[in-house]
């Protein structure tokens, strides 16, 4: 039996989000366990005004499950380009051939064999379950963690265990037996628009009269943060290598590891291996221009990218050896996935050609 301030609390939500919920994501029409499904994974770590668009073209390339299966890789990669996380990528498609090879092509509507899909966790199989399934399960996600925590004054991090259980314990007492899938939505919906990380709108919350981080006045300190620890920094040359054509040799990463799948350009981790690869690898002579650094940052480590733009006066092949590599010009039906900083270079790359050309 519930307690009545659990009561009052998915009541007093579902009230607000009857007036104040967001009801016109494009997730939110034509509800299917597919569409519910990209989007939870689109969503994890990403925020919603960014994932609007890919979720959009990606679902207008794969309308289906069955079209997403059936899809090559490089097609889903590219359409992913720019959103990060690639392995969620890696997992969606992984997980479309699964249901249709194993489950004839329709989701599961079981909470515990949603979990089977690669990439899908309790929470975004709650998510899938309730709000196309109309199943009862408790979420779990970032927006969902700080909201509770806030709420029963939950302290430390929610990566610790411990802190973790009673999230879920709560979860699952606040849930209500109805209305679901409106619940479901609606907590997510006062994470993301109210119980915001910084300067959350608390004289507009509809659970504030019994928010116990609120009464304290102690609303920041929720969620507990994780502990710092310094991250290392890694540093590697890129070789961007161009034709006389104008077009830029890419290589395929290997499916595992950062980039698992994308094209990038060849890496040596120094100048001497740089010109090792150049002169004994490719025997490419041309112009060279050593760019300025540029970071980018992972979960785990800061990567320190040198560019070196070389500009081939001689004809040479991709030399196909141990990875898949093609000649890139950026044409549209060029469907390939791209790392956000490797898309950031050829972009400069091919904007330098075209005012190089205009100015002719």
């Amino acid at each position: 039996m519930k307690s009545s301030n659990q009561q009052i609390f998915s009541q007093q939500l579902l009230a607000w989000f009857d007036i104040a919920g967001r009801k016109d994501l494009p997730w939110q029409q034509d509800i299917t366990p597919y569409r519910v499904w990209v989007s939870e994974i689109m969503l994890q770590q990403t925020q919603v005004t960014t994932v609007i668009d890919y979720y959009q073209r990606f679902m207008a390339r794969f309308p289906t499950v069955t079209n997403l299966a059936e899809a090559p890789t490089d097609d889903v990669l590219a359409l992913w380009t720019g959103l990060g996380y690639y392995a969620r990528a890696r997992n969606l498609h992984k997980a479309a051939k699964l249901v249709c090879d194993d489950f004839g092509g329709e989701f599961p509507h079981d909470h515990q064999q949603l979990q089977l899909l690669p990439g899908v966790g309790p929470s975004t199989a709650a998510a899938i379950f309730s709000i196309a399934c109309n199943g009862r399960a408790p979420i779990l996600d970032g927006n969902v963690k700080r909201v509770l925590t806030r709420y029963a004054a939950i302290a430390g991090w929610p990566g610790v265990k411990q802190v973790e259980k009673q999230l879920w314990e709560l979860a699952e007492e606040l849930t209500p037996e109805n209305r679901v899938a409106d619940y479901t939505q609606a907590i997510m919906d006062l994470g993301a628009t109210l119980c915001t990380r910084s300067k959350p709108q608390c004289p507009s919350c509809p659970v504030q009269n019994n928010c116990q981080s609120f009464a304290a006045n102690s609303q920041t300190q929720y969620p507990g943060k994780k502990p710092r620890k310094q991250i290392p920094t890694r540093q590697v040359h890129m070789l961007i290598l161009e034709n006389k054509n104008g077009e830029i040799l890419l290589e395929q990463r290997p499916d595992s590891g950062i980039w698992g799948g994308l094209w990038s350009f060849p890496e040596a981790a120094n100048t001497d291996e740089l010109e090792h690869y150049l002169h004994n690898k490719l025997n490419a002579k041309g112009t060279k221009q050593q760019w300025p650094v540029i970071r980018h940052t992972f979960s785990h480590f800061h990567l320190d990218i040198t560019p070196v733009h070389i500009h081939l006066n001689t004809d040479i092949n991709a030399i196909m050896e141990d990875k898949p590599q093609l000649w890139y010009k950026g044409h549209p039906e060029q469907q390939v996935g791209l790392a956000a900083p490797v898309k950031k270079l050829l972009d400069a790359v091919f904007s330098s050609d075209l005012l190089r050309e205009a100015s002719l």
